[in-house]
């Protein structure tokens, strides 16, 4: 039998059981508008102040800056003595190469050497394009050889040479053929790269 307190109080009507304990703490209204709108009301008021266009320009001229002179390869310096070394670029495939209709052609695991089905048909002369000894260097190399940049305004040097110049982007080759100093050469024998650092005559000073 439940006690008569308890029976008491599930017989209560809800209205008496229902208290009003009042307002606790500070309740503040919503304001915060939603997100989208508030970026899309900071761009309105960019572009009307001019903000926008001059963002635009900015990022236009350091786009043409860094391309007219992309960021020089870090730690490579000038050749002060000749070094030479053969580099094989035989590889391990990490899958299976198969052809357009599926055939394999060479199975994982398989150690490819990239020359055997193509050659090297031109020099990879590396060199810094703000030093007239290097420039002058590569210049008087065969015709055909490709000029590689570490360092310099390729696009300029095109105009001004009427030489195909690249560049070496992020230094990606150099790391991967061991280059350190400039200039070099990468030639094809046999198999393997021979890779040459060669040490032009020091620079002339300039009388005072």
């Amino acid at each position: 039998m439940l006690p008569a307190a308890l029976l008491a109080v599930l017989l209560c009507p809800a209205e008496v059981l229902a208290r009003d304990y009042g307002q606790r703490g500070t309740v503040f209204p919503v304001i915060e508008r939603d997100l989208l709108e508030q970026i899309h009301s900071r761009l309105t008021q960019m572009e009307r102040s001019g903000e926008t266009a001059r963002l635009n320009e900015d990022l236009k001229r350091r786009t043409i800056a860094r391309v007219n002179r992309p960021d020089p390869v870090a730690g490579i310096v000038r050749a002060s003595e000749a070094r030479r070394w053969q580099f094989d670029p035989t590889i391990t495939l990490a899958a299976d190469i198969r052809g357009a209709k599926g055939e394999l052609i060479h199975a994982a695991g398989t150690r490819v050497n990239p020359l055997d089905s193509v050659q090297l048909r031109a020099e990879l002369l590396f060199l810094d394009g703000d030093d007239p000894d290097q420039l002058a260097w590569a210049l008087k190399q065969a015709a055909n050889a490709k000029l590689i940049l570490v360092k310099g305004a390729p696009l300029e040097l095109m105009k001004a040479r009427q030489r195909r110049f690249y560049f070496d982007q992020g230094g990606k080759l150099t790391e991967r053929f061991g280059i350190r100093s400039v200039p070099a050469r990468v030639r094809q024998q046999g198999r393997l790269l021979e890779i040459s650092e060669i040490a032009l005559p020091p620079k002339r000073r300039t009388a005072q």
